[in-house]
């Protein structure tokens, strides 16, 4: 039970889900800003209600990595400010405390305006923060690829002129979310419905395949997470796909290496750790209770965790120095 997000899902045995998931880096090319979007012609997706078998496994902790040091990946002093969302509807039982009514998503858009930030997609964000124009902006990510993404979030989102990132399953598109076994069933976006939004200029980015967790997994397997997901959206949005984002926000120091080799430009994860950086950005859940002061609360929480992300690995790196000089 997570005092602020309630019952979380359950991961493969053998990982450990983030202690908190409250909050989940560096592009150089040119700046890139996003024109407001027009909208999309969707089709609604079946809805498959058959239950899913398997029982809940308790979490589990991520492995340490033991390589070292100098392998980390690159990392920055500071993280951009994300927020991670899931679904955008109304539930009468949501166990995960993964949904947000359209309404509470519409204030919290609102505020996000009236405070003068932008919303925009996780690769407009890292563009900008590469060219020093971030200031103002707060990255808005989408797990699981829900079909209500399009139907009830984007049209809040165009109203403001934000965008935003969806992160999909390349191989489970049209189908349902089966790894939840104790929430609603819930459909995923099409093949047409991820095409149409990637036309409007929404990110779509990869979730990997069948929402599997990916710590601990063979190098082989990594590799077809990471590069044949990449492939199958890319043929699907007919463009790059230069995002990831972690299953369960379960990461380790070979994921996040895979997602590097394969390409991709950044990769999301949830908790700040010692892996933070470009290929592992903490970023902030928010739920259907969080108002303004939740909202801002959580926005300090991240700044503090930065900086404790920070010194913690400034002692890494001089106890790692330290002992390369040790004889």
């Amino acid at each position: 039970m997570d005092a602020e997000r309630g019952t979380v899902r359950s991961a493969p045995p053998g990982v450990r889900r983030p202690a908190a998931p409250t909050a989940g880096g560096r592009r150089t090319d040119a700046p890139h800003t996003e024109a407001p979007r027009a909208a999309v012609p969707l089709t609604e997706a079946p809805r498959t209600d058959a239950p899913h078998p398997g029982t809940r496994r308790p979490p589990a902790r991520l492995p340490r990595s033991r390589r070292p040091l100098a392998d980390l990946p690159a990392t920055g002093t500071t993280s951009p400010w994300i927020l991670m969302y899931h679904s955008v509807a109304v539930e009468k039982e949501d166990p995960y405390r993964l949904t947000v009514s359209p309404e509470r998503f519409a204030e919290q858009i609102a505020w996000l305006h009236r405070r003068g930030k932008r919303g925009v997609s996780v690769r407009e964000l890292m563009r900008a923060r590469a060219a020093g124009r971030a200031d103002r902006l707060v990255g808005l990510s989408f797990d699981d690829g829900y079909a209500d993404f399009a139907r009830h979030a984007v049209p809040i989102l165009q109203a403001y002129g934000f965008t935003a990132t969806a992160y999909v399953v390349a191989d489970l598109l049209g189908r349902a979310n089966d790894w939840d076994t104790e929430g609603p069933r819930k459909t995923l976006l099409t093949v047409q419905e991820v095409t149409d939004l990637a036309a409007a200029g929404w990110e779509i980015g990869s979730h990997g395949l069948g929402h599997q967790a990916l710590p601990g997994l063979p190098a082989e397997v990594l590799a077809a997470q990471t590069r044949d997901s990449r492939r199958l959206l890319e043929e699907v949005v007919g463009g790059p796909v230069t995002g990831f984002c972690y299953p369960y926000g379960a990461v380790d120091l070979a994921a996040t290496l895979a997602v590097r080799d394969a390409g991709y430009d950044y990769a999301c994860a949830i908790a700040h750790s010692p892996l933070t950086g470009r290929y592992a950005l903490p970023r902030c859940y928010v739920g259907d209770r969080d108002g303004a002061w939740r909202l801002r609360a959580k926005r300090g929480r991240h700044r503090l965790r930065d900086t404790v992300t920070e010194l913690r690995r400034h002692r890494l790196a001089t106890r790692a120095g330290h002992l390369r000089r040790v004889p």
